[in-house]
């Protein structure tokens, strides 16, 4: 065992909070999280801190070690030098609620207003709908989502500029990708997409890709392919006179 000194928010952002400092016993193998735990039942009981599964599957223990957006309970101990100060925050792009728990409802409202699957009748007189095997596959990378929202917390359009009125942010760019790639979806979110979901803002930094702990492919698999979905409707134009000669959208 060796003790290690870890710095937690506590308070909240809104109305005050400041970095407290704790020193614990740390055993081999012990990840953020536990030391998060040992902090409560030592030092802090009141601490307020969201975990579930433990596992990296369930996505509640979302929040930034020294500064960077992670999963507490993937975060190894052992990933930092013995001697360094672990700073424990809260996720920055959300509202603090208390310590480290933010209000990610907003996520939860974007989830609701996308347009749902819309499945098409199937085109064989069988009365089955056939695919191949590469369509199935496509959309099932976005499926490992576990809607930790770190894609969302490290995105700049969210973090530093705050527009969460404008932006639905990538986490939500791939539950559209999941529909719009489906070879059963009928389907149309482009418009939602580009108007609601303002998916211009996004300058393809890649940095939704480097945080997600599913190690989902955010921007070249879901982010660009609908970007030029929405460029091939509303900017293309050989598409933008046809609409004009037969007044069709």
């Amino acid at each position: 065992m060796a003790k290690r000194t870890f710095r937690l928010f506590r308070g909240n952002r809104e109305t005050g909070g400041d970095l407290k400092e704790y020193t614990v016993e740390c055993d081999e193998g012990m990840v953020v999280l536990d030391a998060v735990h040992r902090v409560q039942a030592e030092h802090a009981p009141d601490l307020a801190c969201r975990w579930n599964c433990k596992a990296g599957k369930c996505g509640s223990c979302s929040a930034e070690v020294n500064g960077k957006p992670r999963l507490m309970c993937m975060t190894r101990l052992s990933d930092y030098p013995p001697g360094m100060t672990l700073t424990i925050t809260p996720m920055r792009a959300f509202k603090s609620l208390r310590d480290l728990v933010t209000d990610v409802s907003k996520n939860y409202e974007n989830n609701r207003r996308l347009p749902h699957f819309q499945p098409r009748r199937p085109d064989f007189p069988d009365g089955e709908f056939r695919m191949f095997q590469y369509e199935v596959e496509r959309p099932q990378e976005f499926r490992k989502c576990i809607e930790c929202f770190l894609c969302q917390d490290v995105c700049h359009v969210l973090r530093t500029h705050e527009k969460h009125e404008e932006f639905i942010g990538p986490a939500f760019f791939v539950r559209a990708a999941v529909y719009e790639m489906h070879p059963a979806d009928e389907g149309d979110r482009l418009a939602h997409v580009k108007e609601e979901g303002g998916i211009g803002y996004c300058n393809i930094t890649k940095c939704c890709t480097e945080v997600c702990p599913e190690h989902i492919h955010i921007t070249d698999n879901a982010i660009i392919p609908l970007k030029e979905r929405v460029a091939d409707r509303h900017y293309d134009p050989l598409r933008w006179l046809l609409r004009k000669l037969t007044g069709r959208g």
